[in-house]
Order: structure tokens, then C-alpha cells, then sequence
């Protein structure tokens, strides 16, 4: 089973990249949703979190925009953090693979937003990187509700930047030029690690 790595900066079309892989028919983890899930009332991570971050768990679950303000631009707070969600999300991808070996999958993607910055790419055979043109990208992230240029340039700045992502990629998917476009790379992508399987 080949695990390719999917990444790629906010507002690079990274989500609709793994959609298309997984409408191809490939498992794909999504590492958000399991820290979603995490967070969410009865998680796991709520515990934890919360007495690291006092205030941050409202309801039951962690409050992302309260633990956001408290992390962004301070990596202290950002490494404790990590330290507490990567083990966790690590139980949920075993489990993940378990299920996707016993359905007999012979790709799975791994669609982790921090890939190349938590060091995740050393354990992938391949990484695929979605990218576009860096002022789509600002359009795209500036229609999201409460962003702002600096909220977005905070972002950035913790996030490798998208040229040596696209460096360091096996893959590119070019998301600025359309859905179709999009897709009929990452259905080349799957037919070529297939075809080198063989």
C-alpha cells in the first residue's frame, strides 16, 4: 500500500484536491477533521487541551477560535499544543490504515494541512502538493467569514512557503486552473503510481 502525503497552503485547493482523489476512489485521512473530532464534546484531546490552555474548553469542547488566538504567533504554545493533539491523531490514522488494508486499498492519502512543518513527509512514499497562483489564493482565503489580511499573513508565516512546497512535491496539482484541470491531474497521479506498482 503506497501513502501518499497531500498538503498545501490555506486557500490552495487542498480540501477539493483530496475530495478528487476520494471520489476516485482512494481512502483518503483527513487530519482536520480527526482534530475536529478530537476537540469536539467527549474528545479525546478536551481534556488535555484545556489544562494546558485554561478557558479554551466552553460546552464541553475546545473553542478552535479561543485556542487560535492563544497559539497563533507564539511557538511555545504552538509546540505544546502539538505535543498533545499529534499522538492522539496518530492512534486515529493506525486505525485509519487498519481499516483501509482490510478493504485492500493500494494507495491511501494522508491530507495533512502541516505536512513539511510537523515533519510528516519523511513518513509518506510520495507528496502531492496543491498549489495556485499566490493572488488567487489571497481571493480565496479574503471570502472566507473573518478573515483578514493579517489574520492571513499571520497564517503564512507559520506555514511553509507554497514555492518550497512545490519543490520538495513527487506531485502538483494546479488548482488555479479549474476543476477539470484539477481533477485530470490527480487522475494521471493515481494512474502513474499504479502503473509504477506494477
Amino acid at each position: 500500500m503506497k501513502v501518499i502525503g497531500l498538503t498545501g497552503s490555506i486557500g490552495m485547493g487542498k480540501s477539493t484536491t483530496a475530495a478528487m482523489f476520494r471520489e476516485a476512489g482512494v481512502p483518503v485521512y483527513d487530519a482536520d477533521a480527526a482534530v475536529h473530532d478530537l476537540y469536539d464534546e467527549g474528545g479525546a484531546a478536551v481534556g488535555p487541551v484545556g489544562e494546558a490552555f485554561p478557558g479554551v474548553v466552553k460546552g464541553g469542547r475546545v473553542d478552535r477560535e479561543e485556542l487560535r488566538k492563544r497559539v497563533l504567533g507564539d511557538p511555545q504554545a504552538l509546540k505544546r499544543l502539538n505535543a498533545i493533539v499529534h499522538p492522539l491523531v496518530g492512534q486515529d490514522r493506525v486505525s485509519f490504515f487498519q481499516a483501509a488494508e482490510a478493504m485492500g486499498a493500494d494507495l491511501v492519502v494522508l491530507d495533512i494541512p502541516l505536512l513539511f512543518e510537523t515533519g510528516g513527509h519523511e513518513r509518506v512514499d510520495y507528496v502531492v502538493v496543491a498549489s495556485a497562483p499566490p493572488e488567487m489564493q489571497r481571493e480565496r482565503v479574503l471570502a472566507r467569514p473573518g478573515m483578514t489580511p493579517d489574520r492571513l499573513d499571520a497564517i503564512l508565516a507559520q506555514q511553509t512557503p507554497d514555492a518550497e512546497k512545490r519543490a520538495r512535491a513527487h506531485f502538483l496539482v494546479d488548482t488555479g486552473k479549474g476543476l477539470e484541470h484539477a481533477r485530470g491531474q490527480v487522475l494521471h497521479i493515481i494512474a502513474a503510481l499504479r502503473a509504477s506498482a506494477g
